[in-house]
């Protein structure tokens, strides 16, 4: 299994990226979350390519009636999204011809301890993933089948989505007639090491903007998407930043 190589000194998981959200006020009290239950089986398959995941809040927020709650209290605040894009997570793929499915996880580390994600390492994500349950889901799913810790597979997808550079989006969800292509070429024309083909768009029934999906080689360098794709000439709805 090919795991991340990282060179990254852990001290960047305390520098927490703002997520767009220079407001971000993280509880005073932060305890580690609950270790999830796997929702699947367990799948340890060699890493041939990386997704890195991000949610645009404000779509978020406008679609998930219990604002407020333990799960979106300090993404949404009752009021609307209080970020913009945020970091879903790294996802690990694998090659679907050679091994009949896409994605290893659930691959549970050794001790059993390293399952639940520390209170420091929570707190310290907070600003970048905004939900302490979405952490411990990601660690348990994803991280555990690519880094021996939660603190380094964090440190990894953390410094990653920190290095990103967001387009206008209040300004693009005001364009007439707005494609998921318009929305892919300002996104790589903000962060030149992608092109159009490498970013994804994830739209929902009523065509408004949920996720984007930066898709990676093994080495984490911008590689096309694989599989269907929202094709460029989709209408786009964005829902506005701090709606």
């Amino acid at each position: 299994m090919i795991r991340l190589a990282l060179t990254l000194a852990l001290a960047l998981l305390a520098q927490p990226a703002l997520a767009q959200s220079p407001s971000c006020k993280v509880p005073e009290t932060v305890v580690a979350p609950p270790i999830t239950i796997a929702d699947g089986p367990t799948r340890n398959l060699p890493i041939t390519n990386y997704v890195l995941a991000l949610t645009w809040a404000p779509d978020f927020c406008a679609t998930h009636t219990q604002l407020g709650g333990p799960g979106t209290a300090l993404e949404c605040g009752g009021h609307g999204a209080k970020f913009g894009f945020v970091l879903h997570g790294l996802w690990p793929n694998s090659d679907p011809d050679a091994h009949g499915a896409t994605w290893p996880q659930w691959c549970s580390p050794q001790p059993p301890a390293t399952l639940q994600v520390p209170a420091d390492v929570t707190r310290a994500m907070l600003c970048t993933t905004p939900s302490a349950a979405l952490i411990a889901h990601e660690w348990a799913k994803h991280g555990t089948c690519m880094a021996p810790r939660p603190e380094v597979y964090f440190t990894q997808s953390a410094a990653m989505f920190r290095k990103l550079h967001f387009p206008d989006m209040a300004t693009l969800a005001l364009r007439a007639h707005l494609t998921v292509g318009d929305l892919r070429r300002a996104f790589a024309q903000a962060n030149p090491l992608y092109t159009p083909v490498s970013i994804g768009v994830t739209v929902s029934e009523a065509g408004s903007l949920q996720e984007i999906h930066l898709c990676l080689d093994r080495h984490l360098r911008a590689m096309p998407c694989a599989g269907p794709a929202t094709p460029d000439s989709a209408a786009l709805r964005i829902v506005s930043p701090g709606r």
